[in-house]
């Protein structure tokens, strides 16, 4: 995060070259479908923020700036992953540009699109000891779709339009998505003046661009018949949304979803599906896996997927392709062939899946006992009810109240957290648009990524985010949000038990001494989160109880709110 702060501010030269291209860039990707610009402040870039600032005054895009390229590259990690479409982040030139790498590595393992313009010195300052200058056209290595030095603008700029053409393509334009990273030198001066035509609101050449984009995009590859006969199930992943839903449905197969996928709806979803997957009777007989999205949070889903003897094709989701076993196949769609469904398969897990329930909610008030003319009878019915909403909160019961109070209206997202396990392990079957950062699952970027998917969302609803306090406190930059800019409708919802406790069921906790545990896993904290959310502007709350989370949960929101949620080890 390298910024130069001159102290007397010059006036933009007359004619700058930087300008320029900066306008005519952003210009085509506005022009292709790119709404949300994020902006980290910089000299070297000042003509890529000047012309995203001229942008947002049209109205033609939507304009976030974050004082952090970290959390700038998961906020445009959130708007690739609920609009589908690249946000495109914009930075100086140095530690800023890594600062976007973990950004870049979920967005390529997830196959969420995202562009990247950063600015640099020309190639004149490179290799010499120039200050803030290092080697940014190969930082993001095979992370990247595209990934292009751009040459010095200077006369004709036509070819940024055509970079950004080829960005825009390679990032959001194939079956699978991912990172687009253009390279983008300037000499001095780095501002001028606004060109006349970009400030006059209108596209320049929107049918060329439109054009060429279309002449770089591949065919649709056809769909791979998945004929009758093996026992099938499909497993959904994170990602995979409503895909994984509808194959399972024309199968008639029985559906292992992720709470990360999205896909966790339908009378095909298989309750407790890592018990099913180790039932020789059902797990044992699978002969064909159809994967949508990235599997990641059970090891009995891996095994499967590892089992040489069973036919497993993915769909091509990620740029990196799942191939487990040595021989699973890739498809770029799937279509499942006539015929008749294996009902007995099918019925089988189903009756597996009804059997094994979790069933969380509160009972409901005994209307007769409350009714009741004897006293006794009345006065335990109360007892019963005051001590269902006085139960204290554990983690089943934390996620299931998240879970209970979060519609299709709504969204969901998930932290790499414990919580996020024991989500997967009980929630029952809910249509819920869902996000993680599962590509590599790390914990860092929730809140800028949940941020980000709240922002560009088209939904009225409430963005709802279930994490953890070291997830929450990685990433507690991101709940800064400039004055001027809309503040979402999202809670953060924190189950504190006060650090790492993931690790209580790792081997870890099994051959470390209590001290050293302690020390190296478990980082316990006094973060005094009250304090954290009114530094931060943000509202807070404390539950406790059932009740309170309830309160909560269904409280009106207006903008963001943090709510704790204390837990035990």
């Amino acid at each position: 995060m390298n910024r130069t702060s001159p102290t007397t501010r010059a006036m933009p030269a007359a004619d700058s070259p930087a300008t320029e291209a900066a306008c005519v860039l952003l210009d085509a990707l506005v022009t292709l479908g790119v709404r949300h610009l994020i902006v980290s402040p910089g000299s070297r870039s000042q003509a890529l923020a000047l012309a995203a600032a001229e942008l947002e005054r049209q109205q033609r895009i939507t304009l976030h700036v974050r004082l952090d390229e970290r959390s700038a590259g998961f906020t445009a990690l959130g708007i690739g992953r609920e609009t589908r479409t690249p946000a495109a982040v914009i930075c100086t030139s140095g530690t800023a540009v890594a600062n976007l790498l973990p950004a870049v590595l979920e967005a390529h393992h997830s196959g969420v699109p995202m562009i990247l313009l950063t600015a640099d010195r020309p190639p004149e300052l490179r290799g010499v000891g120039a200050n803030q200058t290092t080697d940014q056209p190969s930082m993001f290595g095979s992370a990247t779709r595209l990934a292009v030095d751009a040459p010095v603008p200077e006369g004709s700029v036509r070819e940024f339009r055509d970079l950004a053409v080829r960005a825009f393509v390679a990032s959001a334009g194939e079956s699978v998505q991912g990172v687009a990273h253009l390279n983008l030198p300037f000499r001095e001066p780095l501002a001028g003046a606004i060109p006349e035509w970009f400030a006059a609101g209108a596209p320049r050449d929107p049918d060329a661009v439109v054009g060429d984009a279309r002449a770089l995009l591949p065919d649709p590859p056809a769909p791979l018949v998945l004929e009758r006969g093996p026992r099938t199930v499909v497993v959904a992943g994170a990602d995979a949304g409503e895909d994984a839903a509808i194959l399972a449905e024309q199968g008639d197969w029985p559906l292992v979803a992720e709470i990360v996928s999205g896909s966790r709806y339908g009378r095909h979803v298989v309750n407790r599906y890592r018990e099913a997957l180790g039932e020789p009777s059902l797990g044992g007989r699978i002969e064909r896996v159809i994967v949508a999205g990235h599997p990641t949070l059970s090891r009995e889903v891996t095994r499967l997927l590892s089992r040489p003897d069973i036919d497993v094709i993915a769909l091509e989701a990620t740029n990196e392709p799942l191939n487990l076993n040595g021989s699973t196949r890739a498809a770029g769609a799937v279509s499942v062939a006539a015929g008749e469904a294996d009902r007995a398969w099918s019925a089988a897990w189903a009756r597996f899946s009804d059997a094994h329930a979790v069933d969380l909610t509160p009972p409901a008030p005994d209307s007769v006992g409350l009714a009741s003319t004897d006293p006794q009878t009345r006065l335990a019915a109360v007892r019963a009810e005051l001590d269902a909403v006085r139960t204290k909160l554990d983690r089943a019961l934390l996620v299931e109240g998240v879970w209970r109070a979060t519609w299709p209206h709504d969204r969901l997202v998930f932290g790499s957290s414990r919580l996020v396990r024991v989500a997967d392990d009980v929630l029952p079957g809910k249509r819920v648009p869902v996000h993680s950062n599962r590509g590599l699952a790390g914990i860092d970027g929730t809140i800028g990524a949940a941020i980000g998917a709240a922002l560009s969302s088209t939904d009225t609803g409430v963005t709802r985010v279930l994490l953890g306090d070291l997830a929450l406190l990685h990433d507690a930059g991101s709940l800064l949000m400039p004055d001027g800019e809309p503040r979402p409708r999202i809670q953060v919802i924190v189950g504190n038990d006060g650090g790492g406790t993931i690790f209580d069921g790792l081997e870890v906790a099994g051959v470390a001494s209590e001290s050293a545990m302690t020390r190296v896993q478990l980082t316990p904290h006094t973060v005094d989160l009250s304090v954290l959310a009114a530094a931060y502007r943000w509202e807070y709350a404390r539950a406790t109880t059932r009740s309170e989370l309830d309160t909560a949960l269904l409280a009106p929101v207006a903008g963001p709110q943090l709510i704790e949620v204390p837990l035990e080890r």
